[in-house]
């Protein structure tokens, strides 16, 4: 009878191992306690079984020649296809800090590496760091090392977004006409037919163009004048139907050094509501003074911000107004620094402004540029 009480409880135990083997599903989230993720899977309290994703670029101070972009080997797990749905946790701090200038969790993808390009305020040709590491449900797993980079010290262009320093003799787009580059300043816009051209691979919908100026006032020849413009295509600026200005009055006209803004939503016919004209306002400029313009789209509202000495600086001039629910969308889609006119060069752009920081972008123009 002893006996077989003994095998009995044997038998018993040796069910219970099997049916607490066959519970344990592979997961790579660790085992809770009082809540889900609570007990730490790894020294540095990480709550995702993963390995550290490894590095690739920018490592050891590198600095990329144009826009930065975060590459790493992605983690795997002990788990059999679970690394698939791994997203990935990537931080960015400035030099020496603790606190981190961005944090962005990414999908994964497909591939055997992931990627992140930064839209946070980076400081140009300054030291950066950065790590990255798996994410699942809301789990962690370890930090990778950290590397190391110098931001971008020049321009870039990328799809539908860049940026132009102008300051260094060089430009990401295409000069038309005549245009001087002084050393450390910007590139001067030397008559009514000088401008730069941008023709994106994609259009962008939604974002920010803005660039700073001097050598701007009433006392600039022309008529209306154009500091910046966007449009579909290479043809006719004027009755172009996404056609985008900003533009400062020239001497010639009745009300010199006065500011506004027209875009056009995909129909350039006067009668069919998609023509939209910022306020007219009066500018009292100086040409030794820097601005900064800022035009900003989207679908339903457009708004030109005007600041006096930068983008901190005091607001001269502001106008906003809704545009429907019609989108912006060029195909394709091409930006100008000045611009163009079929009712001659006095329409066309402000000749003697000097432009620099161009920025244009679906994101926030990054600080101190």
């Amino acid at each position: 009878m002893q006996y077989n009480k003994l095998v009995a409880c044997v038998s018993a135990v040796v069910l219970a191992g099997a049916v607490a083997c066959s519970n344990n599903s592979e997961t790579p989230i660790s085992p809770s306690s009082a809540e889900p993720g609570a007990t730490a899977a790894g020294p540095a309290g990480e709550t995702l079984k993963a390995t550290a994703p490894a590095l690739v670029s920018p490592v050891n101070n590198q600095q990329p020649a144009g826009f930065l972009t975060l590459v790493a080997n992605k983690a795997t797990s002990p788990f059999s296809g679970s690394a698939a749905a791994f997203e990935y946790q990537f931080e960015v701090r400035r030099g020496g800090n603790t606190i981190g200038a961005c944090t962005q969790t990414v999908g994964g993808g497909s591939g055997s590496t992931v990627s992140y390009s930064p839209t946070c305020s980076l400081e140009f040709d300054q030291p950066h760091s950065w790590r990255v590491r798996a994410m699942f449900r809301g789990r962690q797993g370890p930090w990778s090392a950290e590397g190391t980079f110098r931001a971008p010290a020049g321009g870039f262009f990328r799809n539908n977004e860049f940026f132009d320093p102008l300051t260094s003799g060089t430009t990401v787009g295409q000069i038309n006409g005549s245009v001087t580059f002084i050393p450390n300043v910007g590139a001067r816009m030397d008559g009514f037919s000088s401008r730069i051209t941008y023709a994106l691979d994609s259009n962008l919908q939604a974002g920010e163009f803005s660039l700073m100026t001097t050598g701007v006032d009433e006392g600039n020849d022309g008529d209306k004048t154009k500091i910046m413009s966007m449009q579909e295509g290479f043809g006719d600026l004027t009755a172009n139907d996404y056609r985008m200005t900003v533009e400062k009055r020239g001497r010639r006209y009745e009300t010199p050094g006065a500011v506004t803004w027209r875009i056009i939503m995909g129909d350039a016919d006067e009668h069919n509501g998609r023509i939209f004209d910022g306020s007219r306002i009066g500018v009292g400029f100086s040409d030794e003074n820097w601005y900064f313009w800022k035009f900003t789209w989207g679908t339903g509202r457009a708004e030109l911000v005007l600041r006096q000495d930068g983008p901190e600086g005091p607001v001269i001039y502001n106008s906003s107004r809704g545009t429907g629910g019609f989108a912006y969308r060029p195909v394709p889609h091409v930006v100008h620094i000045g611009g163009t006119s079929r009712a001659g060069e006095g329409d066309a752009t402000v000749p003697g402004m000097v432009v620099k920081n161009v920025w244009f972008s679906g994101s926030p123009r990054p600080a101190g540029i």
